[in-house]
């Protein structure tokens, strides 16, 4: 059997992530085998995120926006980032430009194959590939198979599925000084769905179908909603689709486990590294990866990771089951947020990574009586004892506004123990 001090299992944005990083930190002459079924030829994704900070991986960003446009039917927005930027990488970039770095590093073997089987030890982990068994130090999972997921009645599962076209139009249409981050213009059919247009000139655009709900739709479905949107919304009916994207996101408050054997850590999506209630996941795995390999050379292990806020996981099961039962109510919800609050306070929301007095000033614009009958419906409807919503949210003294800012007094008392 052939040891390597660092195994990863799966070869996208979480493991090459992760294997670009060790090899451009102290760790770069530890051995390193990355594993995917894939050839990773094909553009078969992007990568979206916005961010204050430079991500490792300027080089190859494709697209950059210093404005986000949002609409519904009543209003648009257009919010200057001011220090922050929107930024777009494109899947077939990302893995070239990683792959070119792991073959110039001696100590890095890229193998295509099925990982088969983890089995976790005292000292080493083995994996199996195929027929062949290979023994790490450390082995870093990031193979997520969405049935793997517990059917827990505690916590909510919803999938944020999507499909986009690139298109070319015969005219100027798009302004490419601004990303569409959420376009409500569509029927929400009891879900909430909205449209996501990234311009990269004023005749090519990739435009998305973006919906949370329990089941994905068929192509026709989608191809549908692409034609409506574009048709009716944007007055575009000539032009011509030159690549498409599809995937789906699972959109759930169930915890993953990181640590799951002496050996064994999980990372991406199955490390839980996807914002559930937004499906953004780029930024996070930088800063998890950096967090990884900081704990390694410091500790000697990789388990020593920042633990997710759990004020932010009682806000995402919140914001989870009301787009589960009043998905078409969020619209008017999310635009009035992005209207009453700085860009900045939002996106730091977001990343959680807000303040708490930010948190509840964000949460102050937004109607907080509908927020709280959700979360006591929830309550209502599961085991109480079990869930931290029984410990931390009671019942305002009544539904009127007036009452909502008594010091002291009800949700709001609660909140600020909360955050």
């Amino acid at each position: 059997m052939t040891h390597y001090d660092f195994i990863i299992a799966g070869g996208g944005a979480a493991g090459l992530s992760l294997a670009y990083q060790l090899i451009n930190s102290s760790l770069r002459d530890y051995s390193i085998l990355v594993i995917d079924k894939g050839n990773k030829q094909d553009n078969d994704r992007t990568w979206a995120f916005w961010t204050d900070q430079p991500t490792p991986f300027e080089p190859i960003v494709y697209r950059s926006w210093e404005q986000l446009h949002l609409a519904d039917d009543e209003r648009g927005q257009v919010l200057d980032l001011h220090n922050y930027r929107y930024q777009m990488i494109r899947g077939i970039d990302f893995y070239q430009f990683v792959h070119a770095a792991l073959h110039a590093c001696p100590h890095v073997t890229l193998l295509q194959g099925k990982v088969e089987q983890i089995i976790d030890g005292p000292r080493v982990a083995q994996v199996i590939v195929g027929d062949q068994t290979y023994t790490g130090t450390w082995v870093f999972d990031s193979i997520f198979r969405p049935n793997e997921r517990l059917n827990d009645e505690r916590y909510q599962y919803l999938q944020l599925h999507f499909k986009g076209w690139e298109i070319e139009t015969a005219t100027d249409v798009f302004r490419p000084e601004a990303a569409t981050l959420m376009d409500f213009r569509t029927p929400q059919a009891g879900e909430t769905r909205f449209f996501y247009v990234l311009p990269f000139s004023p005749r090519r655009a990739l435009v998305e179908f973006t919906v949370f709900s329990d089941q994905r739709f068929s192509n026709q479905a989608y191809a549908e909603a692409l034609h409506e949107y574009l048709a009716h919304v944007l007055d575009v009916t000539a032009y011509q689709i030159v690549a498409e994207e599809q995937g789906v996101i699972p959109a759930t408050d169930q915890p993953f486990p990181r640590r799951i054997g002496e050996r064994v850590m999980t990372i991406g999506t199955k490390g839980g590294r996807v914002k559930p209630t937004t499906g953004y996941a780029f930024v996070r795995i930088q800063q998890d990866t950096a967090a990884i390999i900081q704990s390694l050379i410091y500790y000697g292990h990789p388990f020593d990771v920042p633990e997710d806020a759990r004020r932010y996981r009682i806000l995402d099961t919140i914001m989870l089951e009301m787009m589960d039962h009043y998905g078409e109510e969020l619209k008017p919800v999310f635009t009035t947020m992005f209207e009453r609050n700085p860009i900045q306070r939002i996106l730091r929301f977001l990343d959680e990574e807000a303040t708490p007095l930010e948190n509840l000033q964000l949460i102050a614009t937004m109607p907080p009586w509908q927020f709280i009958q959700v979360a006591i419906q929830w309550q209502w409807t599961h085991n109480k004892h079990m869930h931290p919503f029984a410990r931390l949210i009671q019942p305002p003294p009544d539904p009127h506004p007036e009452h909502y800012d008594s010091e002291g007094d009800g949700w709001l008392h609660n909140a600020v123990r909360m955050f």
